[in-house]
């Protein structure tokens, strides 16, 4: 993140437009942005509670099978474009899509998941959560970029709070960020029956949510943290999220 700053618009969506909503409008700014119809961008909503898979867990035998523990546990399963295995998330999460037209989009695709995972660590370090980036032993949907928070009592209990995807098309980009702020439990349970349905191995201790560590810490509070770290990336301007919405009658 080098360079005169760029300008970056911050929309804020109020409220989920459904699981599968919310991904498909990911890829519809990826798509404005390629195209120019669409500036730097940094999207902020709560989901709806949801299991998103792999490309490689959907083709694994049990996967009907945990569609289906998904959907008993009440979280929608999508399969994304982006990342690697299952994640969870809920309404105690914070998503963050950032999208950027670029030229060249693939030039220093591998350095974002550095630099954007630093910097999202370094919002949850001005919240008071011990931070850091850096894949833990037994995390679900492992990742070398992934940000995880230790137990300031006890070190060595370290849990993932935040994973990171990206996809690069010709023309533009798209990182998309989970943060698990509050209530994990019910991601705990439906990584378990997942994962134990897929026949993958993880553990899941290291699952949790920066509550778990911070008690007092929700969703709003790490939002805003977030947003104050992306000026030390960009000129961060607010903008209407019904502006994007009316652009896609079928969303709104």
């Amino acid at each position: 993140m080098t360079g005169e700053q760029p300008s970056l618009t911050v929309y804020r969506q109020e409220g989920s437009m459904g699981a599968a909503e919310d991904l498909d409008f990911a890829l519809e700014l990826l798509k404005r942005a390629r195209s120019g119809q669409q500036g730097p961008c940094l999207r902020l909503y709560r989901p709806k509670p949801t299991v998103a898979f792999g490309q490689r867990d959907a083709n694994l035998p049990g996967f009907a099978a945990a569609e289906e523990a998904c959907r008993g546990l009440g979280f929608e399963p999508l399969v994304r474009k982006a990342g690697g295995r299952a994640a969870a998330y809920h309404e105690g999460s914070l998503v963050i899509d950032h999208v950027e037209p670029h030229p060249d989009a693939i030039v220093r695709a591998k350095a974002r998941f550095s630099e954007f995972g630093e910097l999202l660590a370094g919002a949850l370090r001005s919240v008071g959560v011990h931070a850091a980036v850096g894949e833990i032993p037994g995390e679900y949907c492992p990742g070398e970029f992934s940000v995880h928070g230790e137990d300031p009592d006890f070190p060595a209990h370290r849990i993932k709070l935040i994973g990171t995807a990206q996809r690069v098309v010709s023309g533009g980009w798209l990182f998309s960020s989970v943060i698990v702020v509050e209530n994990s439990k019910p991601i705990r349970d439906v990584l378990t029956a997942s994962y134990a349905a897929l026949g993958l191995d993880w553990d899941p201790a290291t699952a949790g949510a920066a509550n778990d560590l911070l008690p007092h810490l929700d969703v709003k509070t790490v939002e805003d943290a977030v947003i104050e770290a992306y000026r030390g990336y960009a000129d961060v301007v607010d903008g209407d999220f019904r502006s994007l919405v009316a652009w896609s009658p079928q969303l709104r």
